[in-house]
């Protein structure tokens, strides 16, 4: 069993649908620790991180916004993943929106460059994220992490990413939704994009098995980082960019058995939640579900509802 460190990231910068700061709080009141203790694992909340003092800091393009307080998210988050996977544990970002990922993967990529491993992304959302602050339109900085990730050029304002990672090491699982100038960069990245149609040719376990293997093969680290637009609306309502024909119940269920059997997680993003957006709590139930399914609930041990 392994030791689980939640960390509350109550970002609300990344995008311009309030009530993502209320994240970390609906996922505790869901019951996160509880379904964790229950598998048996240790458990150690470690609170919301807070804004740092915030720089002055200016962007080329006149869209972004709310770029100082991404920094500041960002120099914290990392600094507090990269603390929780020091004290040898599974950092659990429950956010917020997902620029906190800038911050988070930072955090995991530092950590694994000094044990000298590499480190994979298992990107599980609806959208690639894949513009920088100079290409992005909506000036929404939820939609750059992959990019600063990867290491494209654009983000000055932000610390040097430490050890990008390479193309082969990313998995976006889930795409639906990408921009024609991101789908035109990923290609000269050669990043795999496992897109609804890759999934409804190949089923859901083939190119996610594939990825695990490599990760393997490599003696990897994995950070997943788990987008609630991953699954689809009609089942997770709680998101201010719902795009129709995410994965199913069943599905977003199997990929968490599946990362699970696999042994490979190394540390988690929690990501888009907006309760002010949910039906009496049942999209953060539902992650607080697949978390439970990711750290080693079986299929039978579900609970049946009234």
């Amino acid at each position: 069993m392994s030791n689980a460190i939640l960390i509350g990231a109550p970002v609300d910068s990344g995008q311009r649908y309030a009530g993502c700061m209320m994240g970390p709080a609906a996922y505790r009141v869901a019951g996160i620790a509880a379904a964790l203790r229950d598998l048996g694992h240790g458990v150690e909340d470690w609170g919301d991180v807070a804004l740092p003092e915030l720089a002055e800091v200016a962007c080329a393009n006149p869209s972004v916004h709310h770029l100082a307080e991404t920094l500041g998210w960002t120099e914290v988050l990392c600094d507090r993943v990269d603390d929780a996977l020091s004290a040898g544990a599974l950092p659990v970002v429950m956010g917020g929106d997902h620029s906190l990922a800038l911050g988070s993967v930072a955090g995991a990529a530092a950590y694994a460059q000094r044990s000298g491993r590499p480190l994979f992304l298992l990107w599980l959302d609806a959208h690639s994220d894949f513009h920088t602050p100079v290409t992005t339109t909506s000036g929404n900085l939820h939609g750059t992490p992959v990019a600063y990730i990867a290491g494209r050029e654009g983000f000055d304002a932000f610390p040097p990413f430490p050890a990008p990672i390479p193309p082969e090491r990313i998995c976006l699982y889930g795409i639906r939704s990408v921009d024609p100038a991101e789908h035109a960069a990923l290609l000269l990245h050669d990043i795999a994009i496992n897109d609804m149609r890759v999934i409804d040719e190949r089923g859901i376990v083939a190119p996610l098995r594939e990825f695990l293997q490599r990760v393997a093969a490599a003696g990897g680290m994995l950070h997943v980082s788990l987008d609630v637009d991953f699954l689809d609306p009609s089942i997770a309502p709680a998101v201010g960019t719902t795009v129709p024909g995410g994965t199913t119940f069943r599905e977003a269920h199997l990929v968490m058995e599946l990362l699970h059997e696999s042994g490979l997680v190394t540390s988690l993003d929690l990501v888009e939640l907006n309760p002010f957006l949910d039906e009496r709590g049942r999209t953060a139930r539902l992650m607080v579900d697949l978390v439970a399914s990711l750290m080693g609930r079986k299929v039978f041990d579900r609970p049946t509802r009234a």
